[in-house]
């Protein structure tokens, strides 16, 4: 598993294509601009293809973080076409658990593993190689992978077959969705009360209260900060992904829906740029 082919360069796939490369991996890369391939090559040791197929013909395992179900589909099916057999396609985009399973399918009729492996931890996380990943796949591709994905990660979990990963990954989008919403009215109950919130952050942060978007995002969301981190529209994108696949499998997720139609508030204010924690700034209004 050392030839590596790292498929869409964004503010995730840049830093975890660029940690592969720094860990001795020989990593060919492909993104649609190609002026952002460029780049790569000229800060990280590595070659750039002009298309999939030619990213992809010779590699062991090909890696890749696109935008959505559309992107994975054309993608995934270019790559499928050109892999080798015995090759393991590995995808990090944050997409339906219908699409993996299919894609798996698609990957053992050419004798290609798959793994659905969509990760958390945002830009910062894939830039200081601290993401989690949750992985839906065969055991053992998944633990022929594994050594690869610990370079960009802190935690790398097998939850169960094709498709797992996804929606590992939806419910880690239904807890944060919750959280950030909790943490918002927190912040403008407090700025209502007249009290000072950075103190009063301080002090239950320590607390039961605790949670990384507090301790990470309470202070820009004090500062009115938003121009950095998870987009809006990133976010509504996998919620509705949550959303579709409880429709399916009959589970209700009321306040999931509820925070989905606030973010839908902040893309009306023009925030669908801005980090997710920007639930804050409808309050104001």
């Amino acid at each position: 598993m050392k030839k590596v082919c790292f498929l869409g360069l964004g503010v995730m796939g840049y830093p975890m294509a660029g940690h592969l490369s720094e860990n001795g991996y020989k990593v060919t890369v492909f993104n649609r601009t190609t002026a952002k391939a460029e780049n790569w090559c000229k800060q990280y040791t590595g070659e750039m293809a002009q298309t999939v197929s030619d990213a992809v013909y010779d590699a062991d395992i090909v890696l890749m973080c696109v935008g959505n179900d559309n992107d994975v589909s054309e993608v995934a099916g270019q790559a499928v076409a050109a892999m080798k057999p015995g090759s393991i396609l590995v995808d990090h985009t944050t997409a339906s658990a219908e699409l993996a399973r299919q894609l798996n399918t698609l990957c053992r009729e050419k004798e290609i593993g798959f793994l659905d492996a969509p990760v958390s931890g945002g830009q910062a996380g894939a830039q200081n190689g601290q993401l989690t990943v949750m992985v839906g796949g065969d055991p053992d591709t998944y633990e022929k992978a594994l050594p690869v994905m610990q370079v960009f990660a802190r935690h790398v979990q097998r939850i169960g077959d094709a498709g797992s990963g996804q929606l590992a990954k939806m419910m880690n989008q239904i807890c944060i969705a919750g959280i950030v919403q909790g943490l918002a009215e927190a912040l403008h109950f407090g700025e209502k009360a007249g009290l000072d919130c950075k103190q009063v952050i301080e002090v239950i942060s320590k607390g039961a209260a605790q949670s990384w978007q507090m301790e990470n995002r309470a202070s820009t969301m004090i500062n009115g900060e938003y121009e950095f981190g998870f987009a809006v529209d990133w976010m509504r994108k996998d919620l509705h992904i949550a959303l579709e696949e409880a429709r399916k499998n009959g589970s209700t997720l009321a306040l999931t829906a509820l925070v989905d139609q606030y973010y839908a508030d902040v893309q009306k204010l023009g925030g669908g740029r801005w980090d997710t924690s920007s639930l804050l700034t409808r309050l104001h209004g």
